[in-house]
């Protein structure tokens, strides 16, 4: 019975979240300004522009750039209606240019091109984003501010919503922030991460003889920061290299492999895999994980001395996220550990993890949508 209601909790859970599960909704906003005339472009996903103003005309579920440029003028409307460019003099006036489509590493995005005049020479510039603000409270704009060489960052959500930055002396410190706060959200609702975490850290408290549970918490703990040690090196070095372009891996490629980690970390607490080897299994599959961390960042297309803040601020927050689900775990799994409630967790929870993580596979290495997000 307990197995068949982690079943049901754990297809719930995805069937809540997007099969790219750690990929939330993202736009990328990139202003340029020189004097008093700013040039913008806004790239947005196309699935969220379809779901908040409907883009798939014949209902086909397929979008054709026939159907997007038909909705060219709706596209512009809709956002630029959510994006308030000022000054300290007054709003500057927005006029619309090209839009086009690029590819993103998780999709389709619509390019919206704009140029703004404002009253006067910028110096500081105050920037009101609400984009999809009543569709998505998650969803997040990235920002990326240029004048003179000089590139100030900053991200918006419906809680931080009107920012003024200034153009002279950009605050790198509020920027960090910014991206550690980012980081430990983005480990936060990254289901498929934080699943594959969980499901390599079951075991840690059943290190008794013929897996019985543990009596020693400190055996638990050193079990247990192995792994997270090996996850986290390994993750950082792929987001470290693939936020500088170093590497650079198919997108479909890199969200199938995340996916398939999970099954085969699941698996493992039902049959053994790795064989005490769940470290090296942790360093292995983390080296993948971080390609698909980094996407936020190479979307961004930040400039080199931007980049390595924004890089190590959001590496230190998914750390933080991380930390916090361990230090949740360890405690209440080692007070659980000796229960029939644990014993069914291991292995029912496994198994439920392991065929959810099987429905994201084939979502992401087909291209098709079994659950509705």
């Amino acid at each position: 019975m307990m197995a068949r209601l982690l079943l049901i909790l754990a297809l719930l859970c995805g069937a809540a979240s997007p099969a790219w599960a750690h990929k939330p909704s993202d736009s990328y906003l990139s202003l340029e300004v020189q004097g008093d005339r700013v040039t913008g472009q806004w790239d947005i996903a196309l699935r969220d522009l379809d779901f908040a103003i409907g883009l798939d005309q014949d209902g086909d579920g397929k979008l054709t750039w026939d159907e997007i440029r038909q909705r060219h003028a709706a596209i512009a409307a809709y956002a630029l209606a959510r994006l308030g460019v000022s000054t300290d003099k007054g709003a500057c006036t927005i006029d619309t240019g090209e839009q086009l489509i690029d590819n993103h590493t998780d999709g389709a995005y619509s390019v919206l091109r704009f140029r703004a005049i404002c009253p006067s020479p910028v110096a500081e510039l105050t920037i009101n984003y609400r984009l999809f603000a009543d569709l998505d409270p998650q969803h997040k704009g990235l920002l990326r501010l240029t004048r003179d060489g000089e590139t100030s960052t900053a991200i918006f959500d419906p809680a931080h919503a009107r920012q003024t930055l200034s153009l002279a002396a950009p605050d790198r410190l509020a920027q960090f922030g910014a991206y550690v706060k980012d980081g430990i959200w983005h480990i936060w609702i990254g289901y498929d991460h934080i699943l594959f975490l969980l499901s390599l850290l079951l075991p840690a408290v059943m290190l008794g003889a013929r897996g019985a549970p543990s009596d020693s918490l400190r055996a638990s703990f050193i079990d247990v920061l192995k792994v997270v040690t090996a996850f986290t090196l390994a993750h950082s070095l792929t987001l470290t290299l693939a936020s500088l372009s170093l590497i650079s891996l198919p997108s479909r490629w890199v969200e199938s492999a995340i996916a398939a980690s999970v099954i085969l970390a699941a698996v493992n607490n039902l049959y053994p895999l790795f064989r005490g080897r769940r470290p090296v299994a942790a360093f292995c599959f983390g080296l993948i994980h971080g390609f698909g961390f980094a996407s936020v960042l190479i979307d961004l297309g930040l400039p080199q001395g931007a980049l390595l803040t924004s890089l190590f601020g959001f590496n230190l927050g998914v750390e933080i996220g991380q930390l916090c689900i361990v230090a949740l775990f360890l405690p209440l799994a080692f007070a659980l550990r000796g229960t029939w409630f644990y014993r069914r967790l291991l292995t029912g929870g496994s198994a439920a993890i392991a065929m959810l993580a099987v429905v994201w596979l084939i979502e992401r290495a087909f291209d098709l949508k079994l659950i509705n997000a």
